[in-house]
């Protein structure tokens, strides 16, 4: 059958040209911006590199190696980094397993999957009563005080010591429901056959998950892994509503600063060259993915 290249580019036009408007023409704009103060939104002058050489030269709030631990948007997106992407494939995988072998499979995984159905915006309300220091508002330290007479209410949200820790946990919450029903559903598709071999030839439980299981779905893990590590790179919205990137800057994040070097501060150069920066380093983990997902089509 003989194909119609016209016909072809008249289906896939409308496709490009939202590419185009929406992603390409946004992106090149961004880049220009990076390099000029951008006043207006609109090139006004040009300033080469300067807005990068601040950003890991002066500014303290976005990267400061002078102090130990070393500080500023760059470490504290790395640990959201390690503890968020940890915390929610942990999970998600935990659940996945456990609850699979449970009478009430359903209820429980709807019960971990309920947070995904709620905003962030109110996610973020939720968790900000939750770690309230008053103990006859705040959860959290109701419990403490209760289970602990000698504990004293703290403001986990206003500590540097422990703020970002606390804001990675509500992240945890809202995103383990989704990698729970990822994991779930490659878990449901692995052959049985190859499961109950492994206990006809004598695994136990653990032994089946350590060595059969979880290397059947290890490319699952991955593929969620690196999803979980892009919305880290991009977040905005939890740390806004919880912390305002407070107290005294400890809890912004690359995300943030971006917007608020933008908007706040009225720095739209400045805050292009935050949100270049975040581009690079989502671009490997973005490759990362349509690779895995062009291997699985082929094997």
């Amino acid at each position: 059958m003989k194909t119609n290249p016209v016909l072809g580019w008249a289906f896939a036009l409308p496709a490009l040209a939202f590419i185009v408007v929406f992603l390409l023409y946004p992106t090149i704009s961004t880049i220009l911006l990076s390099f000029d103060t951008g006043l207006g939104f609109q090139p006004t002058e040009f300033v080469g590199l300067d807005n990068y050489v601040t950003l890991f030269t002066k500014d303290r709030f976005f990267f400061n190696v002078s102090t130990w631990p070393p500080s500023g948007a760059v470490f504290v997106t790395i640990l959201w980094l390690v503890l968020f992407t940890l915390g929610t494939v942990g999970f998600g995988l935990l659940v996945a397993v456990l609850a699979n072998s449970v009478r009430y499979e359903v209820l429980v995984k709807t019960i971990i999957f309920v947070p995904m159905a709620i905003s962030f915006t109110a996610a973020g309300i939720i968790w900000r009563f939750v770690y309230s220091p008053d103990a006859n508002t705040g959860i959290l330290n109701a419990l403490l005080v209760g289970f602990l007479p000698s504990f004293e209410a703290i403001s986990w949200l206003g500590r540097t010591d422990v703020v970002n820790v606390a804001v990675i946990v509500a992240g945890i919450w809202i995103w383990t429901g989704f990698c729970m029903v990822i994991i779930s559903a490659a878990l449901k598709g692995l052959p049985k056959e190859v499961l109950e071999a492994a206990t006809v030839d004598g695994a136990n439980n653990v032994q089946t998950f350590r060595l059969v299981t979880f290397p059947m779905l290890w490319p699952t893990i991955t593929v969620v892994g690196t999803t979980m590590i892009i919305n880290v790179l991009k977040a905005f919205d939890l740390v806004y509503i919880m912390t305002a990137g407070n107290p005294r800057g400890a809890s912004r994040i690359i995300g943030f600063t971006m917007y608020w070097e933008t908007f706040n501060n009225g720095r739209p150069g400045y805050g292009s060259a935050v949100a270049v920066v975040m581009l690079i380093l989502v671009i490997p983990f973005v490759v990362f993915n349509i690779r895995r997902f062009r291997a699985e089509e082929k094997s």
